[in-house]
């Protein structure tokens, strides 16, 4: 079970961190005002829904962490495997789909791989 306190701190330490107010916060991960103000007042606890959206929004965010205070935020790991499109050398998507292949099922093929860049394009590998 998830302490409320220790998880009010935390969201509390998200919000400082990016130097957000409450309202701005919500306004970024897309929930109500009131629903940051009466999770931080302990009057309600977050949802699901809260959670992937802040997950989402903020990817420096370790779920781990948040939860149970255990692990690092932010989170090192995330930050160290993130790579722009620009950082992949372009035999990347070649290496992924031969990685992707070896590491496949013997039953299983794989029918479509799409890879999203962060200008809102995307490529559409099939097979």
């Amino acid at each position: 079970m998830v302490n409320t306190e220790d998880f009010i701190k935390r969201l509390q330490k998200v919000i400082d961190y990016y130097g957000e107010s409450a309202s701005s916060f919500a306004e970024k991960i897309g929930v109500q005002r009131s629903s940051i103000s009466h999770i931080l007042s302990g009057r309600n606890k977050p949802s699901l829904d809260f959670i992937l959206k802040l997950l989402s929004s903020f990817p420096e965010v370790d779920l781990y962490w948040l939860f149970n205070g255990k692990g690092e935020f932010p989170s090192k790991l995330k930050n160290e495997n993130t790579q722009t499109s620009q950082d992949l050398p372009p035999s990347s998507t070649q290496q992924l789909e031969s990685v992707i292949s070896e590491k496949s099922n013997q039953d299983k093929t794989i029918e479509r791989i799409v890879i999203f860049y962060s200008d809102g394009t995307f490529k559409n590998f099939q097979n």
